[in-house]
């Protein structure tokens, strides 16, 4: 099979149950089609199973900041440790770079979490005994990292994440943000290309959380890692996220950008998430222009403008606003019934 180098992760009907049999029963059968999944799914739990993830089909691509988000129980944090493997998957394939992850040793796993894989959670996980900067150094020195080594990196992760002068210090005297910061620079240290971040911030303050949320966005426009991030808040996914999974009892019941979601809602589960959402501060002038290549004089909205922006174009021109690329040229237009439109809620002509 020809590997796609901009894929990291894929999941291809991937299911994971729990439930005495069930996995055994899941596995001695062909898996179904998509149109069939729910059906199977179904079948599933009234043979005492749960369907923790079911028929997962995803590509994540790498450099990508992927979002996995649903209500409590949806499967969401169980998705992301079957594609870590801190749970074992019960059917279907998982790979990485194009690989059969599945099917990688224990020694192989162990090496590809160490060198590959950072892993940061709610809970923060640091040892109480240790230092900052011993927490830090930690995963090197679990690699074999000599001491002077590892020091000096964990030194300039702590620096990275704005904790300076706080490396002698314990977790018990730190805050939950600042403890947070730790668990990112520790799962930074090993310089991972596969970040997973399992709702870090939900145990933080509102003030601290959005704070954290614009330290990771600053850290991954310097690093740009994958990212799987889980979390239930639908604007801190529309916040982060290049790309959003919503799931509902184990399935994944629609994946694109926050604009695709808010403007194209695949089911009302979905439109109870979005319908809170400020969409002049989300829709994006690319989701609403129609194309054209009539020139224009005029100085045109960007593709990457918000609602928000436009309108306020629309208050002070009028009519229809021409939409230009970085070079200027005029690569389309949008109309005032397209404003109006997107503004009451309702489903542009190009959707």
């Amino acid at each position: 099979m020809p590997q796609n180098s901009d894929i990291t992760i894929e999941c291809k009907q991937l299911w994971k149950v729990f439930g005495e049999g069930v996995a055994e029963k899941l596995a001695a059968r062909t898996l179904p089609q998509k149109e069939e999944a729910i059906t199977f799914a179904d079948e599933l739990r009234q043979s005492g199973g749960i369907v923790a993830s079911g028929d997962i089909n995803l590509q994540i691509k790498r450099g990508e900041f992927f979002v996995l988000m649903g209500l409590s129980g949806s499967g969401k944090s169980t998705l992301m440790r079957c594609m870590s493997r801190l749970t074992e998957p019960s059917a279907g394939e998982l790979l990485l770079d194009g690989q059969d992850f599945l099917s990688v040793s224990e020694k192989e796993l162990m090496s590809i979490r160490r060198t590959k894989m950072g892993m940061v959670f709610q809970h923060f996980g640091l040892f109480p005994h240790m230092t900052v900067i011993d927490n830090v150094a930690f995963p090197l020195k679990v690699q074999g990292v000599d001491e002077k080594t590892r020091q000096t990196k964990a030194l300039e992760m702590i620096e990275l994440v704005g904790l300076h002068g706080r490396d002698s210090s314990y977790p018990h005297q730190l805050s939950g943000g600042q403890k947070q910061r730790v668990g990112i620079a520790r799962s930074l240290a090993v310089d991972p290309e596969l970040w997973f971040l399992d709702e870090p911030f939900s145990a933080l303050d509102p003030l601290i959380r959005w704070q954290m949320q614009s330290e990771l966005l600053r850290l991954q426009t310097m690093f740009h890692k994958t990212i799987v991030f889980v979390t239930h808040d639908f604007m801190e996914a529309v916040r982060l996220a290049d790309r959003i999974a919503i799931m509902k009892d184990g399935l994944i019941v629609q994946v694109g950008t926050p604009q695709e979601i808010v403007l194209s809602p695949a089911n009302d589960y979905v439109a109870e998430f979005v319908k809170e959402a400020p969409r002049t501060k989300i829709i994006k002038v690319s989701q609403l222009m129609e194309e054209s290549s009539a020139a224009s004089t005029s100085e045109g909205l960007s593709v990457d403008m918000t609602l928000e922006d436009a309108l306020s174009w629309s208050a002070e021109r009028g009519g229809e606003l021409p939409v230009t690329d970085e070079s200027g040229k005029t690569i389309g237009v949008i109309t005032p019934e397209r404003l109006a439109t997107a503004l009451s809620g309702g489903k542009s002509d190009n959707q």
